[in-house]
């Protein structure tokens, strides 16, 4: 019998506080014309409060997920949580979610892979559901970039939000769900985009705070260019190795980076703008929780049966693409 693992529920959470290109034009020197003309983002949220960290929005996310779906928490076998703001080195962000939605004593874990982290879980937990090992699985993608922005850095403070989604993975007989992919990357990237303080290398100390290493580092035209190109690319030969045309695509579903990247990512499957999921200018990148929230922001837009193409690239680099025909 040859497994397929479904997506068969979708939940978004974003906190409520949000920072627009005008309050930022209060800390930095930017404005709204050049943020939007250059990225295609007009606000953003940010989790406040005191202690909480990435776990409250997952938690969040996968409370409304259980209730959506009329699924016991008991009855969960895995949670995958992909992040790169995880609330502790350890334990792992997986774990607290578990406890905090009432998950019992289950295998949980994180994945890091920066921007292209939920598609790396989404193909990780396929694995579990595909094998016949689990039966019903959880892939978070969640972040609180706000916890790692240098908000003195005009490049960079303009670009991330907070937020968190998650789906459900279940077994499926039917010639649909996640039915190939392609992820890739490639060490060489590490200078280009990188937080450097904070693990073995560079551990905490008067001296890494001092060189801000403890918040994102990004070299913008390297990054651009290189997302340019593979993202583009890796969206495109999934659909060769599927011999699929534009017309069989209903939905691109693009990592929320940047709009001209998404752009040129759909140009190169030739497919048009009534086919982009797009909610940058609402949350700006929210690294691994930007695909699940633009699949949840636009859940009631997709049919059963859809052909969805999850492209993304990130810091490592990373990059890759998944191919889904929606089962719900």
């Amino acid at each position: 019998m040859n497994l397929k693992a479904a997506i068969t529920g979708i939940h978004g959470y974003v906190p409520e506080d949000v920072v627009t290109n005008a309050d930022l034009e209060k800390i930095v020197e930017t404005n709204d014309e050049w943020i939007t003309s250059r990225t295609g983002i007009k606000e953003r949220r940010i989790l406040k409060g005191e202690g909480k960290g990435t776990s409250v929005m997952a938690a969040e996310a996968v409370k409304g997920l259980l209730e959506k779906t009329n699924t016991d928490p008991k009855d969960i076998d895995l949670v995958i949580v992909a992040t790169v703001t995880p609330d502790y080195m350890f334990p792992s962000t997986a774990n607290l979610v578990c406890t905090q939605v009432g998950i019992p004593s289950i295998c949980s874990f994180d994945i890091l892979a920066a921007c292209s982290g939920f598609i790396y879980a989404l193909v990780t937990g396929a694995q579990f559901i595909e094998s016949g090992r689990f039966k019903k699985v959880i892939v978070v993608g969640a972040d609180k970039m706000s916890s790692i922005i240098d908000y003195t850095d005009r490049t960079t403070c303009v670009l991330f939000g907070d937020g968190a989604g998650a789906v459900l993975l279940e077994p499926t007989t039917e010639n649909e769900g996640i039915i190939d992919f392609m992820l890739h990357s490639d060490g060489t990237g590490e200078n280009h985009l990188i937080m450097k303080g904070g693990g073995s290398k560079y551990p905490a100390s008067h001296e890494t705070i001092d060189k801000h290493y403890h918040y994102i580092h990004q070299e913008g035209p390297s990054v651009f260019k290189f997302a340019v190109t593979n993202m583009a690319d890796v969206a495109a030969a999934i659909m060769d190795k599927n011999n699929l045309t534009s017309d069989d695509i209903r939905w691109l579903v693009p990592h929320q980076a940047n709009k001209r990247i998404i752009d040129a990512t759909a140009n190169r499957m030739g497919v048009g703008e009534d086919k982009i999921m797009v909610n940058i200018q609402k949350y700006g990148n929210t690294t691994a929780a930007t695909i699940p929230l633009c699949l949840f922001d636009y859940q009631d837009q997709i049919s059963k049966g859809d052909n969805l193409i999850l492209a993304a690239f990130g810091g490592g680099f990373t990059w890759g693409s998944v191919y889904v025909k929606w089962a719900i």
